[in-house]
């Protein structure tokens, strides 16, 4: 028991810089506070003692502001950071390593009991403020939820998922959402989970952006070939060069990156 504490604690202190020792997580951390009665009240659970499971589970939500129904399975090393709001189904699982942030909702869509109403973390899972995951769905491990996101659909390990309804962002060759090329063997932990290269809009806005700006690059090259052609032998009137043929590219293209967030 002791020593999963201990791991808490030090996961804590390696994914929250505000966090200054062990006994400020111990003492000051709701969200470690919400795991320790939630063992308290799963234990009870599945043991047969229903309503202490659920007793203990009012008073974890009365303390810390965070709900986990004491039937929901949770790995090691889970970090609830702020965690206010937060609500975790009955049926719902979150693997080792994973981070939850404040209002975040792992719900069910079903009415039927017994059935697999809630999501299933996978490993290192980052689910962002605010953002709803709703099903009886496996999000695959490294992924990433984005902030006020809401799933409705399974997420691939490495992915992120950002938007409502949540669009699909697939991995960097099959890497966790959280590393980076320089650094597949040791992935980066990305506070929040999504930075402003997850936002698949803007990725798409700026490969038109890019695209229009080749194009206008390649159209102004031809113009100075014929002008070039052209000016090496005498040409009538119809085949002169338009005054109004654009020698240079004026597309304003990194303007336009940095209005859609490059």
């Amino acid at each position: 028991m002791f020593q999963r504490l201990r791991t808490d604690i030090q996961c804590i202190l390696e994914r929250d810089p505000a966090a200054r020792s062990a006994f400020e997580v111990l003492t000051c951390y709701p969200g470690l506070h919400a795991l320790i009665l939630h063992r308290r009240a799963h234990w009870c659970w599945t043991h047969g003692f229903k309503w202490l499971g659920r007793f203990i589970s009012h008073v974890s939500r009365f303390l810390t502001g965070i709900e986990i129904h004491p039937g929901a399975r949770i790995g090691e090393r889970v970090f609830f950071d702020h965690a206010m709001g937060t609500v975790v189904g009955e049926t719902a699982e979150i693997g080792d390593g994973c981070t939850i942030y404040q209002g975040v909702t792992l719900g069910g869509t079903s009415l039927y009991k017994g059935a697999k109403r809630h999501p299933t973390l996978g490993k290192d899972v980052v689910v962002s403020a605010g953002a709803k995951v709703l099903g009886g769905f496996t999000v695959g491990d490294g992924a990433k939820i984005g902030s006020n996101a809401v799933v409705i659909k399974p997420v691939p390990a490495g992915a992120t998922a950002v938007g409502i309804p949540a669009r699909i962002i697939p991995s960097k060759e099959g890497a966790s959402a959280d590393a980076t090329p320089e650094t597949l063997k040791t992935p980066v932990f990305t506070a929040y989970g999504v930075t402003q290269e997850d936002d698949p809009v803007s990725q798409a806005l700026r490969g038109l952006i890019s695209g229009a700006a080749g194009h206008e690059h390649q159209i102004a090259l031809l113009w100075q070939a014929i002008e070039k052609l052209t000016a090496q032998r005498p040409c009538a009137p119809a085949d002169c060069l338009p005054n109004d043929a654009q020698r240079q590219a004026h597309f304003e293209a990194d303007r336009l990156n940095e209005l859609v967030g490059k």
